[in-house]
Order: structure tokens, then C-alpha cells, then sequence
């Protein structure tokens, strides 16, 4: 029986380790992502298809805001300053964008809610946020946010309380998918 000798021993939990902090890494960013979905943690709000049947006659604020990256040159801002809805009930938004440049630029929102805990319940169903935007020289965009706040916000003893919700919303300037996969090189086939 051959023994392993201390120095492969070392190199062989060495790379074990290098090779389980490298699967840690790799999991993390899906992991934290599905964390904040679940949980609202950060302020991230949840997705749905549709508003729930109860609407309750308790009435909360949603105020809006927009900001865009400093390489990004669009006007971006919501088209109404805030909105009252009452828990449970389907709400409708509007932000407008505009491209100040002479090229073609294609944006992704990444948005949250405030204060944090307010994300659990901040339900999303149809969102510009969810598709890349591009838009061309010039061009002038109205795009919807569809949402609720879920009733059961009155049932958490640290949530209960809240009745005004920011939705804030940050363009960034990113390329575009399909101009990446045009550029990809095709492969020949024979």
C-alpha cells in the first residue's frame, strides 16, 4: 500500500479548498439574489402575474423616483410624483425615457422599494425593469410598471406600520444582448 507523502497530502487539501471557495464564489451571486427575492432583504421586490383578490380599504402612498448612470445619457423620470392605492390593489405607473445623444443606447433598470422591509410585500406583475430598452437618437418612451402591495403587510409587526413606499428605479447604460450574440462568431459547419 502506497502512503501519500505529507507535501501532496498538503497540495491535494489545498486545491480541495481552492476548489470549494471557488464553487462558494460562484453560488454566492444566484444565492443572494434568490435570498432578497424571497425575503424582500435590500428593499428587492417580489414578481407576480396577477393582484390578489382581496383589496382592503387601507390606503398606502407609492412614491416614485428614477436616476440614470453618469455615462448614461437619457432623461429618465416618473411621470407622476406618487400615487395612493389601497393593499391589494392593482396599481399603474408610468416613467418616461428619452435618449439625449445622437446614438442608439441600451439601458437596464435595477430598482428597489423603502424602506427594506416594505419589498416583501411590493408585488410586481408587468415592469419595463424586467427587458433591456434600447432607444434611438432622440426617441421618447413611456413604459408602465404594473404592481400592489399585498395585503398581508398589516398582518407583520414590522411592516404594519408603513404607509408611504419609495420605488425607485436607476437605468444603467449596458450592451445590447443581441448585438453581443451578432458579434459572436458563428461556427462552421461542414
Amino acid at each position: 500500500m502506497s502512503r501519500m507523502s505529507p507535501e501532496k497530502k498538503t497540495v491535494t487539501w489545498l486545491v480541495g479548498v481552492v476548489i470549494t471557495m471557488g464553487a462558494l464564489a460562484w453560488a454566492a451571486v444566484p444565492f443572494y439574489d434568490w435570498f432578497c427575492r424571497v425575503t424582500g432583504f435590500g428593499g428587492t421586490t417580489q414578481v407576480a402575474v396577477a393582484a390578489p383578490d382581496q383589496v382592503l380599504d387601507e390606503v398606502v402612498r407609492v412614491r416614485f423616483d428614477a436616476n440614470v448612470d453618469k455615462n448614461m445619457e437619457w432623461t429618465f423620470r416618473p411621470m407622476q410624483t406618487s400615487m395612493e392605492i389601497k393593499l391589494g390593489e392593482n396599481g399603474l405607473a408610468f416613467y418616461e425615457a428619452i435618449n439625449n445623444s445622437g446614438v442608439p443606447i441600451t439601458g437596464t433598470a435595477s430598482y428597489n422599494v423603502a424602506p427594506e422591509v416594505s419589498g416583501y410585500y411590493f408585488s410586481k406583475i408587468e415592469c419595463f425593469c424586467f427587458t433591456e430598452q434600447t432607444l434611438q437618437p432622440g426617441e421618447r418612451i413611456e413604459m408602465p410598471v404594473s404592481f400592489y402591495v399585498d395585503p398581508d403587510l398589516l398582518k407583520d409587526r414590522d411592516a404594519s406600520w408603513i404607509r408611504d413606499i419609495t420605488l425607485s428605479y436607476t437605468f444603467h447604460r449596458t450592451e445590447p444582448k443581441q448585438a453581443a450574440l451578432d458579434a459572436e462568431p458563428a461556427d462552421n459547419v461542414n
